[in-house]
């Protein structure tokens, strides 16, 4: 039986830790997972309108293909100043790839980062030509621990909206019984519904743990009419809506290995809200590996079996997220 790390989140991977911050005048934040040492990681881009930065970094065949911290922003285009922040903290503390120790010659940190719009959320973005981001960034690496992750509206997710309903941040993790641990966590700002429409219950209800968010059925021999997308976006617009996410395991995967994480993860998101990778969404799944354990033989049965659960624990992130933002 598949269980729950002891936060339920993503720090339940040994090595991994997250920081948040916020600015609840603009009404948008930051998220940040920090790598206590450079992973492997990769990234499926999907939806028509991403927002993204050194992604490039991680394709097939590219130099690097590890990761000093991944950065999720609010703010669109603005928020992809949360990596400078970041990048210039772990510069600092001498994080970061060199081809060789050269004295006085600052190594660089791998950060790539992903954003999501809430420009129009009713907060004051009148910033000129200071956006908060750089400063947020750097607060939320500051910030980052192995303590639980804050869910709802916090980080990335503050100002979020997921269709119509509060969107925000969220996590969830999950323990094999052959001792590999997977975690998503997510920041959800949908153009789609997490919603059954006409019902309270969330798509992701058949991979509930527990009572994690709510618990909720739809009514027995409840229907609905396909062309109905339930509490979607009436108008959305290009760029306005993106779900972005990271998935880690502790399992020693291949960039090449990582990539198919994140592209089965990507399902976890289709479970989870519809309609979703539309022309109005910039889906983002980053993957990311601790190497911590050997995949077990045969290996590519066991990688199925570990990006099949990280799809089924981002579906459960992105109802935790949205169930702790009810409300707030």
């Amino acid at each position: 039986m598949i269980k729950t790390g002891t936060h339920n989140d993503l720090t339940d991977i040994a090595g991994v830790t997250v920081g948040q911050s916020v600015d609840e005048t603009a009404r948008t934040g930051v998220t940040v997972m920090v790598a206590e040492r450079a992973m492997t990681a990769a990234v499926d881009v999907r939806g028509g309108g991403p927002g993204t930065r050194e992604t490039d970094a991680l394709a097939p065949g590219g130099l690097v293909g590890q990761v000093d911290a991944i950065v999720l922003a609010g703010g669109s285009v603005y928020g992809l100043a949360a990596a400078d922040g970041v990048c210039a903290g772990l510069g600092a503390a001498g994080r970061g790839f060199a081809l060789m120790d050269t004295p006085g010659v600052p190594r660089s940190p791998i950060v790539p980062a992903a954003i999501l719009y809430d420009l129009a959320n009713g907060g004051d973005k009148a910033w000129g030509e200071t956006p908060p981001y750089r400063a947020l960034g750097l607060q939320a690496l500051k910030a980052a621990s192995d303590r639980p992750v804050e869910l709802g509206r916090a980080g990335a997710g503050f100002g979020a909206m997921a269709g119509t309903d509060p969107g925000g941040t969220g996590s969830a993790s999950a323990m094999t019984s052959d001792g590999y641990t997977v975690g998503a966590l997510v920041c959800v700002n949908s153009f789609g519904s997490v919603r059954i429409p006409g019902s309270d219950a969330f798509w992701a209800h058949h991979f509930e743990i527990g009572d994690e968010f709510g618990g909720v059925r739809p009514p027995p021999g409840h229907r609905f009419d396909a062309e109905d997308w339930g509490a979607a976006k009436l108008n959305p617009g290009a760029r306005e809506n993106t779900t972005i996410a990271i998935v880690a395991t502790d399992a020693a995967l291949t960039r090449d290995q990582a990539r198919r994480l994140a592209v089965m993860a990507q399902d976890g998101l289709a479970r989870a809200i519809r309609p979703v990778h539309t022309p109005f969404d910039g889906d983002v799944v980053f993957a990311v590996s601790t190497g911590d354990k050997a995949l077990a033989d045969p290996e590519m049965v066991t990688l199925a079996r570990l990006g099949a659960l990280c799809a089924d624990t981002l579906t459960r992130a992105v109802a935790r997220a949205v169930f702790a933002s009810a409300g707030r």
